[in-house]
């Protein structure tokens, strides 16, 4: 891989970064966890994340599956992660300045209400510091509280600023922004949703995640699944990377699945699951601009609006009637197509999960680098390329103007060749036909809006840019062109 020189790079990332920074701050996140193996899993891969966001909270608590006594990882279950992150962090910030020191991230690290499913009555550590963040007004950016587990530790910081600063609720919850990987208790609906459902708070909830879960080897398509395999795994992650990785949680072999049925062609050192890191998956600044609405979609997936403000998978069938109460293990579609439809009817399946399938080889290949980062030094690793467009991000265009698109200033920090790709994204615009890019595969290209398009409808345009580097990364810039 050829380098730029690295004082070059230097002085160019930052004038880069100066921009990007100036019109783009951090994303806050608080996640809470039920440290279920696959969230230790997902631990991993969201601690190597670290630098992209302001992480403000990382807590214990419980779920339907786990609670004190009950298939309990223990209250400190998250130590060694962190610990094992104190190791490799000198090495972390050799390529991002940003990662958080161990000793901050072991100061917001707190144990929530853990001693039963669904317990919110105790006042704990966890709690309080949810509460506490969410009061501050120093900062009124948006918080992103994700729950890998139950809602129950969440809910209990919220009764908490109900019931000592009703006169904050509204405050709070317009800072608020809830992603959820399923209701895994029942406070949302008990207490989160009729105390606090008035304000509206963006809450996602999702489903999707199975295609990373437990049975993501029915789910993966055949020609991504070689990055959930155990020779990939191995050589990426598992092997030679360093003590933070070394705590990864592979698929050791029949009978391992946390009561999922082994199936005979797993093998022991492949992917086994991380049904939690969309929660965060989601949040990583790819460019793709999930986060300024639910139904953009990106690695995390991509979510529809189904009643208020709360956003749940994209179900493939005509007519389809959402639950009105929870969405989670009995009720979501995903989960019950693969337990009582699969294999029947797959292009239901691959429909329904492909907002999270259709990133899995650049995900992973983006995992793989991070892994890199805790042991190789900057030259010898490979960063993603800083995507730059000379036109805006938001167009207004009436039928037949011609849109030109400009990707000129995108570089790569490590001075790879750059392949560049400009694609509508269907399903996340409402001009249902496809259109004609000119130059698809160059830097500039252009297009024609359709005289067929009408005014309101949006035409969504992903700017898509790999780099040659070992592994491959990509990047993104999502155009929205709204017709006038």
């Amino acid at each position: 891989m050829k380098k730029i020189p690295f004082l070059s790079f230097i002085l160019l990332f930052l004038t880069v970064q100066t921009e990007v920074n100036s019109q783009n701050q951090k994303t806050r996140v608080i996640v809470t966890s039920d440290g279920e193996i696959d969230d230790e899993c997902s631990m991993v891969r969201f601690l190597l994340y670290a630098n992209e966001w302001d992480v403000e909270g990382i807590i214990t608590s419980s779920s339907q599956y786990h609670w004190q006594g009950h298939k309990w990882a223990g209250d400190d279950w998250i130590n060694p992660y962190l610990d094992a992150y104190e190791n490799v962090y000198p090495n972390l910030i050799k390529h991002s300045q940003d990662y958080p020191t161990p000793e901050y991230l072991k100061s917001i690290n707190f144990l929530g209400n853990v001693e039963a499913q669904g317990e919110m009555n105790a006042i704990t550590p966890g709690s309080e510091h949810i509460a506490k963040v969410l009061l501050d007004e120093s900062d009124n950016r948006h918080i992103w509280i994700q729950a890998w587990g139950g809602t129950n530790t969440i809910a209990r910081a919220l009764k908490t600023i109900e019931e000592e600063h009703p006169d904050k609720m509204e405050y709070v919850a317009n800072k608020l922004r809830f992603f959820f990987i399923w209701e895994q208790d029942d406070t949302y609906q008990k207490y989160i949703r009729p105390h606090w459902g008035k304000y509206n708070i963006q809450t996602i909830i999702c489903d999707q995640f199975w295609a990373v879960a437990y049975q993501w080897d029915k789910i993966i398509p055949e020609d991504k699944i070689s990055y959930f395999r155990n020779d990939w795994m191995k050589s990426n992650i598992l092997e030679n990377h360093g003590s933070l990785c070394s705590l990864y949680e592979a698929y050791k072999g029949d009978g391992d699945n946390e009561g999922f049925r082994a199936e005979n062609h797993k093998k022991k050192g492949d992917f086994r699951s991380e049904g939690d890191s969309p929660a965060f998956i989601y949040a990583i600044p790819t460019g793709l601009r999930s986060l300024e609405s639910p139904n953009y979609g990106g690695w995390g997936g991509r979510y529809v609006n189904v009643r208020e403000n709360t956003w749940l998978d994209p179900v493939p069938e005509a007519n389809y009637t959402y639950p009105e109460g929870r969405w989670f293990t009995q009720t979501a579609w995903g989960r019950n197509y693969m337990r009582n439809i699969y294999p029947e009817n797959q292009d239901l399946m691959n429909a329904y999960f492909n907002p999270i399938t259709r990133w899995v080889d650049a995900l992973q290949n983006d995992f793989a680098a991070r892994a890199d980062w805790c042991v190789k030094s900057y030259e010898e690793a490979n960063h993603p390329p800083i995507v730059k467009l000379k036109n805006a991000i938001d167009i207004y265009a009436k039928p037949g103007d011609k849109i030109k698109l400009d990707g000129k200033g995108t570089i790569d920090p490590d001075g790879d060749k750059l392949k560049y790709a400009w694609w509508q994204h269907n399903e996340a615009g409402t001009y249902i036909h496809s259109i004609s890019i000119i130059n698809s595969t160059e830097q500039k290209a252009s297009f024609t809006v359709p005289k067929n398009a009408e005014k309101g409808q949006t035409i969504h345009i992903i700017y898509e840019v790999k780099d040659s580097g070992t592994p491959q990364l990509t990047r993104y810039q999502r155009i929205i062109i709204t017709i006038k």
